[in-house]
């Protein structure tokens, strides 16, 4: 008899999921709750045991594809229905940002010819389906394209680095984002426990300027009455922002354990999906690859995020007097739609003065 395996709904309003690596192979013989595959999740991987024994008889979803939840990945101990098996073959394959933009614009993608690699439907294969021209003959118009195809070494946008181009190219293009920066005398501040105390700090700037702690839906701006903190953490796949939760209420040894804790899972690749989701801001900091000063995409559906950069010393004056200080600059880059310039400069001066005025 023969199993069909769908793609399941993992919760946290997942909709979608990306085929990261079959841990099986067409011809295998897999028992009952070994493991099956591993999906791709907003930025952390789910391994999903099999649900049935028997030979692995068809993949029909191959690693790097990204396909809606209920979707058939496999069958186990048997050929799938005909029809079912067809439908999962003809499925339309695009990213979550082209299915969003297809949306948005109307398009429907059964209706689109695909140009993107192994037959997914491209962003500019939509955008060029609503003005009326094909993202092929976009394509075809650049004269030295068929020059450049066959330089350099390719590598399909999978994963991490998949998400994070696709949310931070809606990013860019739909938040009018600024940044705003000021310097921070970081003197009363245990460094080795900067980032728990930037969080406390952030959090309860946070209570006095709410529009920083909210996020736009549609035509209404939400304040969130919950203080979770995004920390931006770098790993061998790329950027992911776990959450830490309860930021202006938990002492700083807590949130201490918390990052230390959710750091080591981020670059383990264990992170739970619900740890990453659920932020209402998030601060980043670069530690020793911090530089002077740089501008942080802002985690969108959030408004805000804070930045510290690099600490050092340098000359300031005090009392009439030069001396020198651990002196770095803090940034908020802000959603000008949601916040304005005011009220972000002083958020980020009430951060700074509850950061400087540490013991």
């Amino acid at each position: 008899m023969a199993y069909a395996f769908k793609l399941p709904d993992l919760g946290e309003g997942l909709t979608e999921g990306e085929v990261a690596r079959w841990l099986v192979a067409e011809g295998d013989e897999i028992a009952e709750d070994d493991p099956l595959v591993e999906i791709q999740t907003d930025k952390t991987t789910v391994e999903i045991p099999s649900p049935a024994s028997g030979p692995v008889t068809r993949i029909l979803v191959a690693a790097g594809e990204v396909v809606p939840v209920g979707t058939v990945l496999v069958v186990i101990g048997g050929e799938a229905d005909e029809p079912e098996a067809q439908a999962a073959t003809a499925r339309i394959q695009a990213t979550p940002l082209v299915r969003r933009v297809a949306q948005e614009l109307g398009v429907d993608l059964a209706t689109v010819a695909p140009t993107g690699p192994g037959g997914r439907i491209s962003e500019d294969d939509v955008r060029g389906a609503a003005s009326g021209s094909t993202g092929r003959h976009v394509t075809e118009l650049s004269p030295s394209n068929s020059l450049l195809q066959g330089e350099g070494r390719r590598e399909p946008l999978r994963g991490v680095r998949r998400q994070i181009a696709e949310h931070l190219s809606r990013a860019h293009r739909e938040i009018p984002a600024v940044t705003y920066v000021e310097e921070c005398d970081w003197s009363g501040v245990d460094l080795a426990m900067l980032l728990p105390l930037v969080l406390r700090a952030t959090a309860l700037s946070l209570r006095e300027y709410p529009e920083l702690n909210a996020r736009l839906e549609g035509d209404e701006i939400v304040y969130l009455d919950r203080y979770d903190l995004g920390i931006a953490v770098q790993t061998e796949q790329g950027l992911v922002v776990p959450v830490v939760r309860a930021c202006d209420t938990r002492p700083v040894d807590e949130l201490r354990a918390d990052i230390d804790a959710l750091a080591e899972r981020a670059r383990a690749r264990t992170l739970e999906p619900g740890e990453l989701r659920g932020s209402t801001f998030t601060v980043t900091s670069a530690g020793k690859l911090a530089g002077l000063l740089v501008t942080p995409l802002i985690n969108a559906p959030e408004v805000g995020i804070l930045g510290v950069h690099r600490i050092a010393p340098r000359p300031v004056v005090r009392d009439g007097g030069v001396v020198v200080r651990p002196i770095g600059n803090v940034s908020v880059t802000f959603d000008h739609r949601v916040v304005d310039g005011a009220r972000a400069a002083a958020f980020t001066l009430d951060v700074i003065g509850r950061l400087e005025r540490t013991t």
